[in-house]
């Protein structure tokens, strides 16, 4: 029988991404293994994942992919993206019980490896007697968050947007209740109660493999391996096998990007080294009109040169992208006259950018991120040092944790409101490429570089645990 390890993903491109870069991360250990991947969909989904597997299972034969077939919600309405995943999953499990039944007739199934959203289907793992294992594809300190959470919601009765006061979780600096991950600030929401069962299923688990690197938040890996987060010794083992990295995104529309990498790396080879702002806010970031003018205002106030993608506007004020916009004319979004006064400095793109070529490019000196965990690593991993601008999911503590406790980034303040001033963006460009702590940042931030290449080498934090995992699936 071959060795398989089943990969559940929740439908987000990221999260496939990061999956698949989990499977060839298992392959280089262990070549024989296959890998299969569960593809849920969600209804009215764009499928914008199709070319992207597409490319992966022509590249790759060990990673086979599985379809399963679509589930019919109830009628009752779901906006948030996070509920309506969670429940496509929820509600996939008997397919996902007929895949791994299928997929063992032939394979011995060391584990099924399951993301946060996914949660729901170890269950049916443990049924089947599968070890069931969670991939967390944040860091360790929001890891430490949520182990923690079910005894922060077994201490409190208030939701935390109304407890007004600093949570202490072991192992990561005290964070305000209003900047915990979105979806678990409002006790009474059905997100909540989703997240709640997630996190309570962590004990439950055969491993948690976490997409980072003991020397990059060397303070949370120790507290969450040594148990410190969940009561009466029940944490599994936990596994850093980070830095793990797309080098390349997917591709869904593969002239226009190619046209698009062609004119911002011509344009970035163009100017000197290191000096050039990166301002670019992931798959799902939106700014308002307004918010966007400020950026622009602030930009051409700070005389840096910058390299900025924009996208339309939300129609319905959501700072999160369901789909993107393809036609946007930057005239009408931009101040009059911007694009011409910068033109010598700047360069905008609509909506997209190879955000790891332009990272690495020599050029590049800062960016400006909402703190996604993906583009945080894609950052420390090119040393480049960050403002950081955090948007939706769980940026905002992400933004404590560069700031304060990895000292990798500078925080972009925004008013109660969540609206940034101009004087803010221009006082945050100029701290990071002009000031005395700008320079101990970027410092800092090239030794992560090479602490992430050595974590991945040979010998390295990462690379041993991953074999220690490997290991554990021969004396099943």
């Amino acid at each position: 029988m071959e060795e398989a390890i089943v990969l559940y993903p929740s439908p987000p491109i990221g999260h496939l991404i990061s999956m698949v870069e989990l499977g060839k991360l298992l392959l280089t250990q262990k070549p024989s293994l296959s890998i299969h991947i569960l593809i849920t969909s969600v209804p009215n989904d764009s499928g914008s994942t199709a070319p992207y597997i597409a490319n992966v299972a022509a590249t790759i034969p060990s990673i086979k992919f599985h379809h399963l077939p679509t589930v019919t919600l109830p009628s009752t309405k779901t906006t948030h993206h996070e509920e309506l995943n969670f429940e496509v999953l929820r509600l996939s499990n008997p397919h996902v019980r007929e895949e791994l039944l299928s997929i063992s007739k032939n394979h011995t199934i060391h584990g099924l490896v399951v993301d946060f959203f996914c949660c729901a289907a170890l269950s049916v793992a443990k049924e089947l007697n599968i070890p069931g294992y969670h991939f967390f594809t944040s860091g360790a300190g929001v890891l430490a968050i949520f182990l923690y959470f079910p005894t922060i919601h077994n201490t409190t009765t208030k939701s935390l947007k109304d407890l007004k006061s600093l949570l202490h979780i072991p192992g990561v600096p005290p964070i305000p209740s209003s900047d915990m991950p979105i979806p678990v600030l409002h006790r009474d929401n059905k997100a909540y109660k989703y997240f709640l069962d997630s996190s309570s299923s962590f004990p439950e688990s055969a491993g948690i493999f976490v997409n980072t690197f003991a020397s990059l938040e060397a303070r949370a890996v120790k507290t969450t391996s040594e148990g410190l987060c969940v009561p009466n010794n029940r944490t599994p083992p936990i596994y850093c096998i980070g830095p793990l990295i797309a080098t390349e995104g997917p591709k869904d529309d593969a002239g226009t990007r190619n046209g698009t990498t062609l004119e911002c790396l011509t344009w970035l080879d163009s100017q000197p080294v290191g000096s050039v702002v990166f301002l670019c806010f992931g798959s799902l970031g939106l700014f308002s009109k307004e918010q966007l003018r400020e950026i622009a205002f602030g930009l051409e106030r700070s005389g840096h040169r910058f390299l900025w993608v924009v996208r339309n506007p939300p129609s319905d004020k959501k700072s999160v992208a369901l789909s993107a916009h393809p036609n946007i004319d930057l005239d009408s979004l931009l101040p009059e006259g911007f694009l011409d006064r910068t033109k010598e400095r700047g360069l905008v793109l609509k909506s997209w950018a190879p955000q790891v070529a332009v990272l690495n490019h020599p050029s590049v000196g800062g960016f400006v991120s909402h703190c996604g965990w993906n583009s945080v690593l894609e950052a420390v991993c090119a040393g480049v040092p960050l403002v950081a601008w955090p948007l939706y999911a769980e940026q905002r503590v992400n933004r404590i944790f560069l700031v304060e406790e990895m000292k990798l980034a500078l925080p972009m303040n925004e008013s109660d409101n969540g609206f940034v001033s101009s004087a803010e963006v221009e006082e945050r460009v100029l701290g990071l490429m002009e000031s005395e702590e700008g320079k101990l940042i970027r410092e800092r931030t090239i030794a992560m570089k090479f602490a992430a290449k050595a974590a991945l080498n040979e010998g390295g934090s990462s690379r041993v645990a991953l074999s220690k995992l490997v290991e554990s699936w021969k004396d099943k």
